[in-house]
């Protein structure tokens, strides 16, 4: 279908809690160091929730930043996506939560589940209905509360994560700006090395999921490694050749923060010097959904982004679940 408009970044707005999570203390919980930690994955610290609250919580504070940020009100909002794997419940979706919460009466919504891949996911998904000129302001979150599905006595996994939520304004915009490109991939065959077994229709919960942690993550970290430093430079290198693009003709690359070495594939991949990724992983740990928002949040405020840059998201995670989305920025 022949697009109608562009569909571009207006605004974008972050949460994070207050609580941080160091390596010193994981080095209290688990067999660890933060030496071992930092040099495998370049995380010192994370962030926490609170355990009375949820993933809305993240994303309807992220989302009310973003508003304030615009000075836009609620009920200007025409569609709600979010994406998450750690929603509050299986139903109703985040998305009815977060909506009630910042009474966007107006807005319909739904919640996306694709992982560490999900905000790239819902954002080319929300992008369809401004591009379809079905809706003018479409709001797409990233969030998620890792910390309610690690197992804090498995070492390989509860360093990785951390807590957070990240917002984007979608508008129609008549000039060269907005999302110009997109790749997108899933594999379903490594859906068993990254994934949380409970909870589900195939195994809900009982005593015996409880007992065996089938509620927690579970990782085969070597195979997730291998997959995510190819995948995710792979599928941003075939963007920029199909663009025709090279890596000095790109501003900044944005990627999911999982491990400071495969974001450092990735820009390798790419031809990109490092000075041109935004890498916050030190600070937050993998967020999932929420890393790319995050980050991008971060790079507008740092003054990393100037309107008319190419951008470039990266991503892969459990499902598998990978791709990449060219931006040329609108402001």
């Amino acid at each position: 279908m022949k697009k109608l408009f562009t569909s571009a970044i207006t605004g974008v707005a972050h949460y994070l809690p207050e609580k941080r999570l160091t390596n010193a203390d994981l080095e209290k919980m688990v067999d660890t160091t933060d030496e071992w930690i930092q040099s495998r994955t370049g995380i010192r610290e994370r962030r926490i929730l609170d355990k009375d609250l949820g993933t809305s919580f993240l994303g309807a504070r992220a989302l009310e930043n973003l508003l304030e940020q615009k000075g836009l009100d609620a009920n200007e909002i025409d569609l709600i996506v979010v994406a998450t794997i750690s929603p509050d419940m299986m139903y109703p979706s985040t998305a009815c939560l977060i909506q009630n919460e910042v009474g966007a009466q107006n807005a319909w919504g739904f919640d996306l589940s694709a992982a560490c891949a999900g905000f790239v996911y819902a954002l080319v998904v929300g992008s369809q209905f401004v591009e379809s000129g079905a809706h003018k302001k479409v709001v797409v979150i990233g969030a998620d509360k890792m910390s309610t599905v690690v197992n804090y006595s498995d070492r390989e996994t509860c360093i990785l994560f951390g807590d957070g939520g990240g917002a984007v304004l979608l508008e129609p915009v008549e000039d060269n700006t907005g999302l110009k490109d997109f790749v997108l991939h899933i594999d379903g065959s490594g859906g068993e090395k990254l994934c949380q077994p409970g909870g589900g229709s195939l195994h809900p919960a009982s005593h015996e999921t409880v007992d065996k942690k089938m509620h927690f993550i579970y990782q085969e970290g070597r195979e997730v490694f291998k997959f995510a430093s190819t995948c995710m430079a792979e599928a941003a290198a075939d963007l920029l050749e199909r663009n025709g693009l090279t890596g000095d003709q790109i501003n900044l690359l944005v990627p999911h923060q999982a491990n400071r070495r495969i974001i450092e594939a990735t820009a390798r991949r790419m031809k990109l010097p490092i000075d041109r990724v935004m890498i916050n992983i030190d600070k937050y740990g993998n967020t999932t959904a929420a890393t790319i928002p995050i980050a991008l949040s971060e790079a507008v405020e740092q003054k990393r982004i100037h309107r008319g840059d190419n951008v470039v998201l990266a991503t892969a995670g459990g499902g598998y679940a990978w791709g990449s989305a060219l931006l040329k920025w609108t402001y």
